[in-house]
């Protein structure tokens, strides 16, 4: 009778351990099943120019950084003066995916803010997105002279996080 009562007191001890193990693991720190493998290919639209064509293959032999981004995106804005700052210091060419977005919207962003891309693909459908496992933006790819993806950063990329694990990685995969 006794072993009936603490049936649940066990399963809500196990529960706890479990919250508890959650709570100290950083939601930036996602695990990203693509991290160390072949980044997708794509061929989408230019997003200024609909005629033009970018593929992530024309990046192959450089160390590049893909930013998805939206105009619709707070925490878009948060990071555009990071990456404007980056962009200065051209150490790698960083491409933009204008995600699930209109094109006049984004166009208007990056008059108004500045323009820290090298390219700016077009992905108003989100498939390339989908590809790449996007569930939320801004997310940043670190991709390598082979076209493999290297680092994965979900949410804002912050100056802390810049000068921290992404501007080192860079010089990392720039020897190789």
């Amino acid at each position: 009778m006794k072993a009936k009562f603490l049936i649940p007191l066990a399963l809500f001890g196990v529960l706890v351990v479990f919250l508890g193990v959650g709570l100290r693991l950083d939601p930036r720190e996602v695990p990203s099943p693509l991290v160390n493998k072949p980044a997708p290919a794509f061929k989408v639209t230019q997003l200024e120019q609909p005629e033009a064509f970018f593929a992530a293959e024309d990046m192959k032999g450089k160390v590049w950084l893909f930013n998805v981004w939206a105009s619709w995106c707070v925490a878009c804005r948060q990071e555009h003066p990071v990456l404007m700052n980056f962009a200065r210091k051209q150490l790698i060419p960083i491409v933009g995916l204008d995600y699930k977005d209109q094109r006049k919207d984004a166009i208007g962003v990056l008059r108004r803010s500045g323009n820290p891309y090298d390219f700016v693909a077009f992905d108003g459908d989100g498939r390339v997105g989908i590809d790449y496992g996007v569930y939320g933006v801004p997310e940043s790819y670190l991709i390598d002279k082979a076209g493999v993806i290297r680092y994965k950063h979900i949410g804002p990329i912050t100056a802390e996080a810049m000068e921290k694990t992404i501007i080192p990685l860079i010089n990392e995969l720039k020897k190789s």
